[in-house]
């Protein structure tokens, strides 16, 4: 039987929390996320739904920067049958990985038709 995961665990995304908290309490509160699946990373994310249209992007842009994560690093992906469109990138910072991903809805374009299928 595998050992249960302690909070201990988890003391490394929970320090860089702090420190985000410190060093940058003026960007746009994220969702976080700190899981034992993947105790070294802390997980932070902005959706569309609960910003308002653009703010997500606009707070995935301020935290890229904030932490120094090239902007080559973004990977654009899409969901929901092409109508979400979600941004993803991850760095380092106090020894822990920082995972941010921002949700918006699509760019729609002349081949997108009703029901986001491209």
């Amino acid at each position: 039987m595998s050992e249960i995961p302690t909070l201990d665990a988890l003391a490394v995304p929970l320090r860089v929390l702090r420190l985000l908290a410190v060093d940058f309490g003026h960007l746009p509160g994220p969702e976080v996320r700190v899981s034992t699946i993947i105790p070294d990373a802390l997980c932070l994310a902005w959706h569309e739904t609960t910003m308002g249209s653009g703010q997500s992007l606009t707070a995935f842009e301020q935290w890229r920067e904030a932490l120094g994560i090239e902007p080559n690093a973004v990977e654009y992906r899409t969901q929901a049958g092409g109508l979400t469109a979600v941004l993803l990138v991850s760095g380092t910072y106090g020894g822990a990985t920082v995972e941010l991903t921002a949700y918006a809805a699509a760019p729609r374009t002349a081949d997108t038709v009703a029901g986001g299928a491209a």
